[in-house]
């Protein structure tokens, strides 16, 4: 984890414009949004995909910088004012505190179009038109059939009760759709096998509701300095979460058993999925 994590810092900031380019002020917040802090999770999952179909880690450092920069538009965007409004991320003050809400709102337009770029800025896979379609899979995994869907279905959620199947669905879209992008993005790098595709999107669905159900444990139990960021907010906003639906011990259970159900999903595939399983493993039991 310690080597891709380092390769993909390496590879944003490349990506990234220089902060003493014009406009500064906005590459130096972009820089800011993106690097020297997160967990990287998206793109271990994506380099642990392409580990699994033989992919060329140059092309990984590409999906990783795209499905990264889309995960920290999203983040810079629900801390603003007018979504989570939130004043600590990743430990340290969120974009629009550190530079201004303006600024912020644009650091997000960036980041989204940076995504883009680095997923089309070279060959990436065997077939151009597969190429297509990874792009296309990043752009609804983003748009209101996903992130930005489930963003919209939580800020309507506030204060009012939800099924666990409605739970479900809005995590599926808001959380769960970039990372099945990561994956499978990761994959096609790749040769996939048949059939391969399809078990890994099964991995991916697990995990992706799994982390969500344990980022909500750790917002109930977590502390604010272990997290990097304002601990018990969903409950002092009054959001619907596995924790306010289940409680916190069936949550846990939740998170053990979509995390049995991504491993099985990678039996067929072997020890090419060692590194699939074990990030199955570290999104369960992790503290932060």
């Amino acid at each position: 984890m310690a080597a891709i994590q380092e390769r993909v810092e390496a590879a944003l900031a490349r990506s990234l414009p220089a902060a003493d380019h014009e406009p500064r002020r906005l590459h130096a917040a972009m820089r800011y949004a993106v690097l020297g802090a997160g967990k990287r999770v998206r793109p271990l999952l994506a380099f642990a995909a392409g580990a699994a179909t033989g992919a060329a880690p140059e092309r990984l450092d590409a999906v990783a910088c795209a499905v990264e920069l889309v995960h920290a538009y999203s983040l810079v965007h629900d801390d603003l004012p007018c979504m989570d409004d939130d004043v600590l991320r990743r430990g340290r003050p969120t974009v629009h505190v550190e530079f201004d809400e303006a600024t912020a709102l644009l650091v997000g337009d960036a980041l989204h179009s940076a995504a883009f770029e680095a997923l089309a800025a070279q060959p990436l896979a065997h077939d151009p038109q597969r190429q297509v379609e990874m792009v296309r899979a990043l752009a609804a995994a983003a748009g209101s059939r996903g992130m930005a869907g489930g963003q919209a279905i939580d800020l309507a959620a506030v204060g009012r009760a939800m099924t666990l199947p409605e739970l479900e669905l809005m995590h599926i879209m808001k959380t769960g759709a970039l990372i099945r992008a990561s994956v499978l993005l990761g994959a096609q790098c790749g040769a996939p096998g048949e059939g391969e595709l399809e078990r890994l999107d099964r991995y991916a669905q697990c995990i992706g509701l799994a982390f969500q159900v344990v980022d909500d444990v750790l917002d109930a139990e977590g502390s604010t300095a272990t997290l990097g960021k304002t601990a018990g907010k969903d409950a002092a906003r009054s959001k619907p979460t596995y924790v306010s639906l289940l409680g916190v011990a069936r949550a846990r259970e939740l998170a053990q058993t979509l995390r049995g159900d991504a491993r099985a999903a990678l039996a067929d595939l072997g020890p090419r999925a060692g590194r699939l399983a074990a990030l199955a493993d570290f999104i369960v039991t992790r503290q932060f």
